[in-house]
């Protein structure tokens, strides 16, 4: 199997055909970019030292994983209204969790969270790969991009409203009403898949799928770590306040947003394996400069060169699945992707919240950058397999 070519298309041609998953990105976006600046708060008030911390968002990773198991039957099961579904069972959820009063109750509802996100997670991502397909259009990175846009926004703007005294129930309520008002426009059936020909029947996804998703899940271990301890990381290592400690993770946002934004015109002169691989090296060096700041500016810095690189590795993956496989099997291959992925926030909490107790925070943002140093071995493989 070669590579596939990138297809590119108008920013206006773009926006409108992602009417309905624009909206489903930024309120999974918005969730996240709330309770990553809120972590400080939210760690303070269940009295949970970094080694148990991290150990409970592993509940979280476990909700996704199982839940993106029964995606392609949630799918099917809630037609055109997946995708809005799906959204407000996050947004729902996530009232919940940030409401526990002890931990247990947190890691439980964190569960219910993460199976939310996990559900709604690879809806969007079929729905969007589906139009792909149907369209010969690249959506993934503008679609991610919007995801990173609504993540900083949300940080940011969480950031003040922690400054202020705002109660992380009350910050949650507003995005309650705002997902739900935009779960209208998150109505929208699937693609219809052509007709199984039967040559189909004994399809097997490909082991570039695999390794793809060895590369999915070191994204998505960058993500988590970044988005769950970066606030801390300023705030406790360098002494930062609410506000200065939220930067972090808007920090993040803002050049994922870039970089994902970016992506479509990138991947028009390089090939994805190319920006997959130098993306990766980026993003190390900005965990480095993270874990060896000694101030906050130098730390924003690590954040934002974190995000640029690690931006556009899980929406390029993503994309290549979507066009390899055939159309009425693409859910089932973006779920085991997800799948191989999100085993990424099983590895990422313990190993963050361990290291740090043992150590210090500064190494687990090191060990950050040593595990992205593996992807261009992953990719290595992928391209091998990618000749069989």
């Amino acid at each position: 199997m070669t590579s596939l070519p990138a297809l590119h298309t108008s920013w206006s041609r773009g926006f409108r055909l992602s009417r309905a998953t624009l909206p489903a990105f930024m309120a999974e976006g918005a969730v996240w970019g709330t309770y990553a600046a809120y972590v400080p708060d939210i760690k303070a008030g269940l009295e949970a030292s970094d080694g148990a911390f991290g150990v409970a968002l592993l509940f979280g990773s476990a909700g996704a994983v199982c839940a993106m198991l029964l995606a392609p039957l949630f799918d099917r099961v809630t037609g055109k209204f997946g995708m809005a579904i799906g959204a407000l069972m996050l947004v729902i959820a996530a009232q919940v969790m940030v409401s526990a009063p002890v931990l247990w109750v947190f890691a439980v509802f964190l569960f219910f969270t993460g199976g939310a996100s996990g559900l709604h997670d690879v809806v969007m991502n079929a729905r969007l790969a589906g139009i792909e397909g149907a369209e010969r259009v690249s959506l993934m990175n503008l679609n991610h991009g919007f995801f990173s846009v609504a993540y900083a926004i949300a940080a940011f703007s969480a950031g003040l409203a922690r400054e202020a005294g705002v109660p992380v129930e009350t910050t949650f309520g507003v995005w309650f009403a705002l997902i739900a008002l935009g779960a209208w426009w998150m109505i929208e059936p699937p693609r219809e898949a052509p007709e199984d020909d039967g040559k189909s029947a004994g399809f097997k996804l490909s082991r570039p799928v695999w390794w793809g998703g060895l590369i999915v899940l070191v994204a998505f271990l960058t993500e988590n770590a970044a988005e769950g301890w970066s606030a801390l990381h300023i705030e406790r290592s360098l002494g930062g306040n609410a506000t200065e400690g939220a930067l972090g993770p808007t920090m993040l946002g803002i050049t994922m947003a870039i970089g994902r934004l970016s992506g479509q015109a990138v991947v028009a002169r390089f090939s994805e394996a190319s920006v997959t691989f130098w993306a990766a090296l980026l993003s190390a060096s900005g965990a480095l400069i993270a874990a060896m700041a000694q101030v906050e500016w130098v730390a924003y810095l690590g954040f934002a060169v974190l995000g640029l690189g690690v931006s556009v590795i899980a929406p390029m993956v993503l994309a290549l699945v979507g066009r390899r496989v055939p159309a009425h099997r693409r859910t089932v291959a973006i779920s085991r992707v997800a799948v191989i992925g999100y085993l990424g926030f099983f590895v990422g909490p313990p190993m963050m919240g361990l290291v740090s107790e043992a150590v210090g925070l500064r190494w687990s943002f090191v060990c950050v950058a040593v595990v992205l140093a593996l992807v261009p071995l992953f990719l290595v493989m992928l391209r091998r397999e990618d000749k069989v």
